[in-house]
């Protein structure tokens, strides 16, 4: 979708065709360009408003057919509440609301961006409004052959009026390079797993390349010559072979402490439970078991492309776990990178091998500032926390508060959970130095990362838990049905407020 940034003067000039959307305060209070618009439409707006108890909250939208004598086909008010309290978050949703209502239903949008009070500069409020409508815009494809042509969207473009559009297509510019990390991120989690498996997304890693990320692709003969025994076993009974892939940014290379930021994922391309195989009912959404890796993808493209101004380091672990006659078995014992013996009880407990190697790599290889990984982890995050918040396991209370903090700010939720020792004894094994599980379903998301734990060798760590917010079955805001991207926008925010400010 094309947006474009115009400057607004008043009165305001009608588009010729398409759609145009309108700001409304609380209170039913237009801006200056509505009042404008309003009067020459005899009050038009107003009436509308009063007859559809429409108040102007946020989240509110009406659509109103345009009147007689004007070359537009609807005007859409949309509500953002009183003025004091409109965040970016309100904006982006109201974006994300105006391609939802005009998709399908117009090819070109104009949108009014005047004064709204409450102290955010008019370029802010431009760009945010665009960002969440191109968030909104999303559409996953590229299978469907037989579409009908009415049930595809066909707006094309966008035109946001307002004071200062260069200062707004300048601040766009930063926001776009993260929506294209988060398509990234919601493509590869969306592909089936017979398109998308350990090679095809290590090669998609590869492709940042063209953005000035080093990438560097380890195979299994490289990874068993680390002595990665965790993240080998699991790939054990899949013909697709397994790969560590590096993605090194280094945005400041001027920075007095040149230690990057590291972001690991576990990336599982399809997660059958190995030999303890999972149920079929809806195995089919373990395609999207890669969502940690997914995400560090994602971000380390949403930095590389808006030149974030830190060092930063994405590791993924990707593997297929499949059940074969090569297969690991419940009760094998393998040895990782960090020395220390698993007994692995649970196949389907796989994750965490992976992520066991991939943070010690990490953590010996870059002695980084700070470590966070993601994974779909636990089916246990969801009892607990539902889809509302990601679980947050961390070491390090100040690194726990920047996390949650940028969450908060972007509107991805993370929700710190319990750690200690109490939890730790759960995983000592009476074969090995500790096993994959704990052996009751007590605690199942802590006990996974008390174990992570083991192999992060002390450096401020956190874990995020995504396994309840990495796939919508509905539409929300911003992000159609399917595929979030959760984690992209949090992780670029924290980079942004932690490292660049």
């Amino acid at each position: 979708m094309k947006f474009t940034f115009s400057d607004l003067t008043l009165p305001v000039s009608l588009p010729k065709s398409g759609s145009l959307v309108l700001p409304v305060l609380a209170e039913r209070t237009l801006t200056p360009a509505g009042t404008d618009l309003d009067g020459k439409t005899g009050g038009m707006l107003t009436r509308a408003m009063a007859a559809n108890k429409f108040s102007g909250k946020t989240d509110e939208l009406l659509t109103v057919v345009a009147p007689g004598g004007v070359d537009l086909n609807h005007i859409v008010l949309v509500g953002l509440g009183k003025p004091d309290q409109i965040t970016d978050l309100t904006l982006q949703d109201a974006g994300g609301a105006i391609v939802a209502a005009l998709g399908k239903n117009a090819d070109e949008v104009t949108v009014v961006v005047d004064e709204l009070g409450g102290g955010m500069a008019p370029a802010t409020v431009a760009a945010e409004i665009a960002f969440g409508a191109q968030l909104r815009s999303y559409r996953f494809d590229k299978y469907r052959t037989k579409e009908k042509p009415e049930a595809k969207p066909s707006l094309q473009a966008i035109t946001l009026l307002t004071s200062d559009a260069e200062g707004a297509a300048s601040v766009y510019a930063a926001r776009e390079a993260v929506a294209d990390g988060v398509f990234l991120t919601r493509d590869v989690i969306s592909e089936p797993a017979n398109i998308l498996y350990p090679r095809t997304l290590a090669d998609r890693c590869v492709e940042l390349g063209s953005l000035g990320v080093e990438v560097q692709v380890l195979d299994q003969d490289q990874m068993a010559s680390l002595g990665m025994g965790a993240l080998l076993g699991v790939a054990m009974g899949s013909v697709k072979e397994p790969y560590l892939v590096v993605m090194k940014y280094d945005g400041a290379p001027d920075a007095e402490d040149k230690r990057p930021v590291a972001f690991v994922g576990k990336g599982v391309t399809f997660d059958t439970g190995g030999i303890s195989i999972k149920p079929a009912g809806g195995m089919e959404d373990m395609k999207w078991d890669m969502g940690g890796a997914g995400v560090v993808l994602g971000l380390m493209k949403a930095l590389a492309g808006r030149k974030a101004k830190v060092n930063a380091v994405g590791i993924v672990g990707l593997v297929e776990n499949m059940p074969s006659g090569s297969a690991q078995r419940p009760g094998d014992i393998v040895t990782s990178m960090s020395g220390q013996t698993i007994e692995v009880l649970n196949t389907d407990a796989e994750g965490r091998l992976v992520l066991a190697d991939a943070l010690w790599f990490t953590q010996d290889t870059f002695k980084p500032r700070a470590m966070v990984n993601l994974a779909t982890l636990t089916g246990a995050i969801i009892v607990a926390l539902g889809t509302e918040h990601a679980g947050l396991f961390s070491n390090d209370d100040a690194l726990s508060e920047q996390l949650t903090a940028a969450g908060r700010k972007v509107g991805e939720k993370l929700w710190r959970m319990p750690m200690n020792d109490a939890y730790d004894k759960a995983i000592n094994s009476d074969a090995a130095d500790v096993k994959n599980i704990a052996g009751s379903r007590d605690a199942g998301s802590i006990i996974g990362a008390q174990f992570l734990q083991r192999f992060v060798n002390n450096v401020p760590w956190a874990h995020l838990d995504i396994a309840g917010v990495t796939w919508s079955k509905k539409d929300t805001g911003t992000i159609p049905k399917g595929a979030t991207s959760f984690g992209v926008r949090l992780l670029d925010r924290y980079v942004a407020d932690v490292y660049e400010s």
